[in-house]
């Protein structure tokens, strides 16, 4: 009788391990393969090498729109076509924690080409441009132009204040 219930204990054990899902605790993003003006998100490992034993539906932030993407083999298409180069803010939440990456992503000529941009360049370039006015007192009037542009720029391709804010402080707690 203690053999049932030892052998029924471990498929029990057994089974319950094989049906938890792997976590995403990196991730990288490139162009689909189809050249739908879709982005493709690889889940990685922390040297960037791709996990090709995530399979299922996981959570994504996606510029503020938490949408489910289904992985097979480790990649998932995003379901949202991307018109023009834009900012793209992509979070995943899972249980060791928050993992984020802010893209640009320039659309030349049907391609997409994302690049990650630091949070960090989201605090430097404003503060050395305040910096460099309060440093320089004739180039306050420039130096408002250009924040006035950086704002706009920022505005325009689709990363408002929150999401500025959001990437900023995800990345400070990154670093600590």
């Amino acid at each position: 009788m203690r053999q049932i219930y030892f052998l029924f204990l471990l498929l029990t054990i057994s089974g319950s391990a094989f049906a938890q899902k792997a976590a995403i605790n990196n991730f990288v993003v490139k162009e689909s393969l189809l050249k739908n003006s879709k982005l493709a998100i690889i889940a990685a490992d922390s040297l960037d090498n791709p996990q090709e034993k995530i399979n299922g539906t996981y959570t994504f932030s996606v510029s503020g729109f938490t949408q489910p993407v289904t992985f097979h083999d480790g990649i998932a298409i995003l379901p949202l076509q991307l018109e023009r180069s834009a900012f793209v803010y992509i979070k995943h939440q899972n249980d060791t924690g928050t993992h984020s990456k802010l893209l640009y992503v320039y659309k030349k000529d049907g391609t997409l080409n994302p690049y990650a941009i630091n949070s960090m360049w989201l605090i430097i370039f404003p503060a050395l441009i305040v910096f460099f006015a309060f440093a320089f007192r004739k180039f306050i009037i420039v130096a408002v132009i250009i924040l006035i542009v950086y704002i706009y720029f920022n505005h325009s391709n689709g990363l408002n204040l929150s999401t500025f804010f959001e990437t900023i402080f995800d990345g400070l707690k990154t670093m600590f």
